[in-house]
């Protein structure tokens, strides 16, 4: 008998494991009298009959099924193994890890913008994270229907939606076209919460979506760079002023004399609109001082006649400041003193 206890036992354990792997299914064997069931680390095992969940063991280790399994099983705790017969079961080892994945665009991102009629064409690239969250669903939409599922599935499924997320964020009102990577948290946040929903759908969850970088065409990231230094990011009418100075230094605007002839009239009326502009201000500023200067003049003006007046008032002793040729006191002659030269009288 113990012969063939041995001969029938088995073990039950993840045989194809692999860390891109997020499931991995045993199945179509029979589960033996005194078999084994081995879980290691960052695994779980899930026991399943006709396509319903038996039971979800978590802890790591070697588990006889006998005893320490079936005991727990939702329909088939009271099976009882047969001499020639065993427990047909399937068995789901399901990783539990996070698994970390990078992404790219394939091709270029037309993001529509008002500066560039047929969009802007911007590619990008970063990682995003993610985890098995709810083994029902997974089972039910995935695991019921195929043998394992790998990293590379969950990366094509989430790469074929990305496109339209990042159009969708990007596009967001508030977004500086030439300065993505400021609003990368704010983008990477909502692609987040929009890619979780729908891989909801079959069990699992984003846990973190990060852009690492936004690339523009090489034309445009030229052009961003030399007007960076001159705080003309977004203003379109300096980045067609410098484009046309650009094609025209270089050769590139052409075609018989008329189009540059046109492209010269077209840049020599902005610069001279900018002129103009400039003259305004100009002068604008200087009435704007002269009136301040005017303002100043007349207001010491007044001050000075102000004074000039105090000067001329009578003092409190009567007099109007003037040496009177008399003595107003005993008559005497004044040749011009300050005092009475006869009686002492104060005469100024």
């Amino acid at each position: 008998m113990g012969f063939f206890r041995n001969q029938f036992s088995n073990v039950v354990e993840w045989e194809e494991f692999r860390d891109d792997m997020i499931f991995w299914k045993w199945n179509n064997r029979e589960i033996k009298k005194g078999s084994k069931l081995i879980i290691r680390s960052g695994q779980d095992a899930i026991f399943l009959n006709n396509g319903k969940v038996e039971g979800i063991f978590e802890d790591e280790g070697s588990f006889n099924i006998d005893s320490e399994i079936i005991p727990f099983l939702s329909t088939l705790k009271g099976f009882k193994f047969g001499f020639n017969s065993g427990m047909r079961v399937e068995v789901l080892f399901v990783n539990t890890k996070e698994f970390t994945v990078r992404w790219g665009t394939q091709s270029p991102v037309l993001i529509p913008t008002p500066q560039l009629p047929g969009g802007m064409p911007i590619r990008a690239n970063g990682t995003f994270n993610f985890k098995v969250s709810d083994y029902v669903t997974l089972i039910d939409k995935i695991a019921g229907i195929k043998q394992s599922y790998l990293v590379e599935d969950v990366k094509i499924r989430i790469t074929s939606v990305l496109d339209q997320l990042l159009m969708k964020w990007i596009s967001r009102e508030g977004k500086d076209m030439f300065n993505l990577q400021a609003n990368a948290s704010d983008i990477a946040r909502g692609i987040q919460e929009d890619l979780d929903m729908q891989m909801m759908d079959i069990g699992i969850g984003i846990t973190g979506f990060q852009v690492m970088s936004f690339n523009y065409p090489q034309e445009i990231q030229d052009m961003i760079t030399k007007t960076a230094s001159h705080e003309m990011i977004g203003n379109l009418q300096k980045y067609q002023q410098v484009s046309m100075t650009d094609g025209i230094s270089s050769g590139k605007v052409q075609g018989g004399g008329a189009a540059s002839d046109m492209a010269g009239m077209m840049m020599g009326m902005n610069m001279a609109n900018e002129m103009l502009k400039n003259m305004n201000q100009n002068n604008q500023n200087s009435n704007h001082q002269n009136s301040n200067n005017q303002g100043n003049n007349q207001s010491d003006q007044n001050q000075s006649q102000q004074q000039n007046n105090n000067a001329g008032t009578p003092s409190s002793s009567g007099g109007d400041g003037k040496k009177p040729n008399f003595c107003p006191n005993c008559g005497a002659k004044n040749e011009g003193a300050n005092f009475c030269p006869n009686c002492g009288q104060k005469l100024a």
